[in-house]
């Protein structure tokens, strides 16, 4: 269904040394020294292009696949003024791994914890990912698995998406993204276009809802409203339900739901045996384009873009957070991408002062720069914080029950 990142050795001269019978042998040593010189200059000169990966000294790496390293970090200073800290960090190869965006339940508005998705999905490592609503999991940013958008959002905060080619490494790209989805179709010769207001969400009445397999076996809403039944390859209505609810959502497509039964114009001319079209849209403010997104398999939203093309970025207005979000300290989770193509996962512990203070973003920023990170964008955190390698909850969650239920996560599997 289709929602249309030695140096060579010294060669030595054996010819004999030509000697004029009036002139002293010219001393070899100033020769060898110039020429040592001059290795000096080209190893420093390697040296500078080829830098350590970060800045800071990570220690050594448990290695835990192939591809897959986690280091720990437990230095005080890396908070100001300096206080207990603990950063568990998943360093990943993206040409030796896969990452993918995976559903509490395999389901939305479903919550599961980070480490019994993990266990579903076979999963090498993983840790939570995309904001939600706590009491039901639904999703509270843009989201998309498997090239299938389940989550729109008209506010354009920080996102990351996950590119998968064939025989290429992952890649990531970032960005402040908004997404929506809108339905096309053609009556009798003339063309309609429809907004659709929400993606597997509850309806709201007078607003067109567009609910996928992944909601559920049906669209769960009562029957004061119509709905429309589409399956097959162009999309196509299979049945128009006036003052009905509840509508089967075939495998092959989707379900769109009306609140009420005083329908737009459109919709009164959407009727069985019509093809439509189901459009993805992103909007995008920092520099990719729309399409990138559209090819981007996996979409996972954030809240407070880091950094951006090896710059910092310091001011998140246009993002809309809530006041002190960025300068609390916090549980952090954040994703990123390293100068050499690698891929970082990273989780701050906090709300433990004898354990680990949290960061702030000033803070988080800091370890990504330290980390010379090029991307990094920071995730869900407070008590949904969560890292899982190998089947073992590896950070130290806020909450007292430990992990909590959230609504999807990233995760970690063999290429």
């Amino acid at each position: 269904m289709t929602f249309t990142i030695r140096p060579g050795g010294e060669e030595r001269d054996n010819r004999p040394v030509r000697r004029v019978s009036d002139r002293p042998a010219r001393p070899a040593a100033p020769r060898r020294q110039a020429y040592a010189a001059v290795l000096l200059l080209a190893a420093a000169g390697l040296t500078a292009a080829c830098p350590r990966e970060t800045s800071i000294d990570l220690g050594k790496p448990d290695r835990i696949a192939d591809g897959v390293q986690l280091y720990r970090l437990t230095d005080p200073t890396l908070l100001d003024p300096p206080q207990p800290i603990a950063v568990q960090m998943l360093r990943l190869d993206a040409s030796r791994v896969e990452l993918r965006s995976a559903l509490a339940q395999g389901r939305v508005m479903q919550l599961e914890t980070v480490p019994d998705i993990a266990a579903r999905a076979k999963a090498i490592a993983a840790v939570n990912a995309g904001f939600f609503v706590v009491k039901n999991g639904d999703p509270a940013g843009v989201l998309e698995i498997g090239g299938e958008l389940v989550s729109d959002t008209a506010l354009t905060r920080g996102a990351v998406g996950i590119v998968r080619r064939p025989g290429k490494p992952l890649a990531l790209i970032f960005d402040r993204v908004g997404a929506s989805a809108h339905l096309r179709f053609h009556s009798q010769g003339e063309a309609f276009a429809q907004p659709i207001d929400g993606i597997d969400t509850t309806r709201a009445r007078g607003k067109l809802m567009l609910y996928t397999p992944r909601f559920g076996p049906d669209s769960d809403m009562a029957d004061t409203g119509v709905e429309w039944q589409l399956a097959g390859s162009p999309l196509t209505v299979v049945e128009k339900r006036p003052n009905a609810g509840r509508t089967p959502i075939p495998p092959d497509g989707v379900v769109l739901s009306f609140g009420g039964t005083i329908l737009p114009t459109a919709l009164e001319r959407l009727d069985r045996g019509q093809a439509v079209a189901i459009e993805r849209r992103f909007t995008t403010r920092l520099g990719t384009t729309p399409a990138q997104w559209t090819d981007a398999q996996d979409i996972v939203g954030g809240a407070g873009l880091l950094m951006l093309n090896g710059r910092a970025i310091a001011d998140w207005t246009d993002e809309q957070l809530r006041a002190g979000f960025d300068t609390e300290r916090h549980p952090r989770t954040m994703i990123g991408t390293g100068r050499g193509g690698s891929i970082w996962l990273v989780t701050v512990d906090g709300r433990n002062p004898g354990v680990s203070a949290g960061m702030t973003f000033a803070e988080l920023l800091r370890l990504a720069q330290q980390l010379n990170l090029t991307a990094a964008l920071n995730l869900d955190g407070g008590g949904s914080t969560t890292m899982v390698v190998k089947g073992k909850v590896v950070n130290r969650p806020s909450d007292p029950a430990g992990p909590r239920r959230v609504s999807d996560a990233l995760i970690v599997v063999g290429r």
